[in-house]
């Protein structure tokens, strides 16, 4: 692993952060305009030999693109502001996680905070979801705004000094910027699939006469260019977040607690371990998560696959190989 510091991880995330979301809606406008020529191409087909000599594919593509384009990306702006702010909300509401307080959970708020203090982050609000798989994830948009979200299954079956690991772990995301540049990856992959179900709907529920039928097959494209970049596109964006983000997070984590074996431990008991009910189809979070929450049908489904081509977590034997080097004990 790159001898790279904190702080030029910061800095490299940050950069990724405004690389995502210009490339965002710069890549999304690519396809909807693709798929307005293919549309065009069609519609043109069906014009009789005097309407064609009238206005040619790529006029009439233009001339739609004109109405089309700046709906798409006028919504993809707003989601992106809305998801800025409210996207770890959303996330944690799909996860099913409820927040815990010294009250309800008085031992892992005592970690977090302690944990929290010796990386010099404010506290971040935890959250737990009653799910017995083991797993846990941060999110929010700064290290003012995190949150640190663990499976009860993780918290009754580690012992202290791996469930130490485990959140100075997700801490150590929270200190790299690292839940910034995932959260945009969340919304580029939500709003596109989100978008392309409701086109789909549209296109279902028009049938009928020329006009409608025209709007249909508008529909139809569209829906396909916005599924193609949900699952095909977006997955090639993630090269944009390196894999050392994990190692660098774990190599973190060990500093903070000045204990690798705690994460060593931690490591080997999550994986096989590590399906959460409420995100075992959740492909676009599954990267938030320390080890994949998917269940083993949406692990070997052609798109998480294909996706798995870019994966942005290396193997769990690749880090702990990497924390038992750190501990002085090559195997």
């Amino acid at each position: 692993m790159p001898n790279i510091t904190t702080y030029d991880f910061i800095d490299e995330n940050r950069r990724r952060t405004v690389f995502l979301m210009v490339l965002f809606p710069v890549t999304l406008v690519i396809l909807v305009y693709l798929a307005i020529i293919l549309f065009s191409l069609f519609a043109a087909d069906a014009q009789s030999t005097a309407q064609r000599s009238q206005i040619s594919p790529l006029d009439m593509a233009n001339q739609t693109a004109m109405y089309v384009l700046p709906l798409i990306s006028a919504a993809a702006i707003i989601w992106i502001f809305i998801s800025y702010f409210f996207g770890q909300k959303i996330i944690i509401s799909t996860a099913g996680a409820v927040e815990i307080t010294k009250e309800t959970a008085p031992e892992i708020i005592r970690i977090v905070e302690n944990i929290a203090i010796t990386a010099g982050l404010p506290m971040p609000k935890v959250y737990a979801i009653n799910d017995g798989g083991m797993n846990a994830f941060a999110t929010g948009r700064d290290p003012e705004h995190s949150y640190v979200v663990l499976t009860k299954g993780l918290v009754n079956k580690l012992e202290k000094p791996e469930l130490e690991g485990v959140i100075a772990h997700e801490i150590a995301h929270i200190g790299n910027r690292d839940i910034r540049t995932m959260l945009i990856m969340v919304v580029c992959i939500s709003f596109a699939t989100l978008a392309a179900e409701i086109l789909l709907r549209m296109a279902w529920s028009r049938r009928g006469g020329d006009k409608k039928n025209g709007a249909q097959l508008l529909f139809l494209l569209l829906a396909l260019a916005l599924y193609l970049y949900g699952y095909l596109v977006a997955p090639l964006l993630k090269f944009a977040v390196s894999r050392t983000r994990e190692f660098q997070a774990d190599a973190t984590a060990a500093l903070i607690t000045r204990n690798p074996q705690g994460l060593i431990g931690a490591l080997k008991k999550i994986s096989g371990n590590s399906v959460v009910e409420t995100l075992k189809d959740k492909e676009s979070m599954s990267a938030m998560c320390i080890e994949t929450p998917l269940s083993e049908k949406y692990r070997n489904s052609l798109f998480t696959k294909f996706s798995g081509l870019f994966a942005t977590h290396p193997s769990i034997e690749e880090r702990v190989k990497a924390l038992e080097t750190m501990d002085g004990n090559r195997q």
